[in-house]
């Protein structure tokens, strides 16, 4: 937490979402239920398919990856590739993501938006707005120094 601590914490977040998803994986149906990914995603993991494993270990990669920019923006570990623009994608996907999610249940009437509850995508999407709230501020104090 060098210099960063907005960053710090952005990366921690991001951790700890690519280690939720790998427990989904370890959990199976009903953690994909709970979790929101939906009643198909639940059943293919029941039925042993290898498509809702690989999205979210796909998905756990990329939150991981993100951590590991988080950390490098806060001067913890050494300066990856490209780390100002990747720092500002990373948090326009983050605050996007937020603000669709509370915006989207309540205009869509597209299955991938209506499979899952209200509940659901407000929880997520204050949860994604926080990351990109952290993230934000980290990356702002990053492109000042």
């Amino acid at each position: 937490m060098q210099n960063n601590p907005h960053l710090f914490i952005a990366a921690l977040l991001s951790f700890i979402a690519a280690l939720l998803h790998i427990a989904v994986v370890i959990g199976g149906g009903n953690w994909y239920r709970f979790f929101g990914a939906g009643e198909g995603m639940a059943q293919l993991a029941e039925a042993g398919s290898w498509t809702p494993v690989l999205i979210t270990l796909a998905i756990a990669t990329v939150l991981f990856v993100w951590g590991l920019y988080g950390l490098s923006g806060a001067g913890v570990m050494g300066k990856l590739p490209l780390l100002k623009p990747a720092l500002g994608l990373i948090t326009a996907v983050y605050l996007i993501r937020g603000a669709a999610g509370l915006i989207l249940p309540f205009v869509s009437n597209h299955p991938q938006v209506q499979q899952n509850s209200i509940m659901f995508w407000m929880i997520s999407s204050l949860i994604c707005l926080v990351f990109g709230l952290f993230y934000l501020f980290g990356t702002l104090r990053s492109w000042q120094q």
